[in-house]
């Protein structure tokens, strides 16, 4: 008899923790891609006491120190967002958020994988791939690295927010303090208008098909998530940073989004609520 063929070995995936839990939402991200085939590697500041079996564990120190300092003075996004590039830069490994869920494998031979969301257009990085020796990848971490008095696409308003500030506060808390996305969507979008590769992002429907003022359409037993897909579709953004917190304490709904997508997963959510 014929040896079955094994499932195919995928381009590696990779995200970050900073905590000692996992949602539920979060373990059935993490889950579809192990399942889609993709090696799936969570590195983590502390030791996450409920990561799924299938995802392999590294330290955050792998990649790069995380200042805990920072985070407290910010958020754990501010760092996540140095954290991706330095992450694609070392392994080659496609970013995902801890709430983005792998609809469809990511092809192996798409070499930007980026895309806008929501109703305005900008581009998001909560699923990314570029280039580790390209332009775009340079630009970002040299931004990162020696952030400036004030990002170059600050208006006139955010800048006074900066300059009332306490000059003894980090310099990046006091930029996210002026604006919080200026670390993420806002970098992302700025240095690849810059060196060209916004023409290069796929769009909405490849990696956020739902917007994000929708998102309780997850936790809807009669919301129709799957109509906002197509045939691009490769990951389902969840946007747990919007998810109210009725949602984030308690099991999803019969027939909702979430509630499927825990059984595909075999997740209990009762075992992984916010506390």
């Amino acid at each position: 008899m014929p040896t079955p063929s094994a499932s195919p070995v995928r381009r590696p995936v990779a995200s970050l923790w900073i905590g000692e839990k996992l949602h539920y939402l979060n373990q059935i991200c993490l889950l579809s891609h192990v399942r889609q085939g993709h090696p799936t590697t969570l590195y983590c500041t502390d030791t996450v006491t409920n990561v799924p079996e299938g995802v392999t564990v590294r330290p955050a120190s792998d990649i790069m120190k995380i200042d805990m300092d920072i985070v407290r003075q910010t958020s754990e996004s501010f760092l996540s967002n140095v954290f991706r590039y330095k992450m694609i830069q070392a392994t080659d490994a496609v970013w995902i958020d801890c709430d983005a869920y792998c609809h469809k494998p990511f092809p192996d031979e798409m070499t930007h994988i980026f895309a806008g969301h929501g109703f305005r257009g900008a581009l998001n990085c909560g699923v990314v791939y570029i280039p580790k020796n390209g332009e775009l990848m340079a630009q970002l971490l040299d931004y990162y690295e020696n952030l400036p008095a004030a990002p170059a696409w600050f208006n006139k308003q955010q800048r006074k927010k900066i300059d009332k500030q306490e000059t003894s506060l980090p310099q990046a808390v006091r930029i996210y303090n002026a604006e919080r996305t200026a670390f993420g969507p806002q970098a992302f979008t700025w240095f690849a208008q810059q060196t060209g590769d916004f023409e290069k992002a796929l769009t909405p429907d490849y990696l956020y098909p739902v917007p994000f003022q929708l998102n309780d359409v997850f936790y809807d037993p009669y919301g129709r998530v799957e109509g906002h897909f197509t045939d691009n579709t490769l990951s389902v953004h969840l946007y747990t940073n919007g998810t109210k917190p009725w949602w984030r304490k308690n099991v999803p709904l019969p027939n909702s989004y979430a509630a499927r997508m825990c059984a595909v997963e075999g997740v209990d959510p009762a075992k992984a609520l916010e506390e």
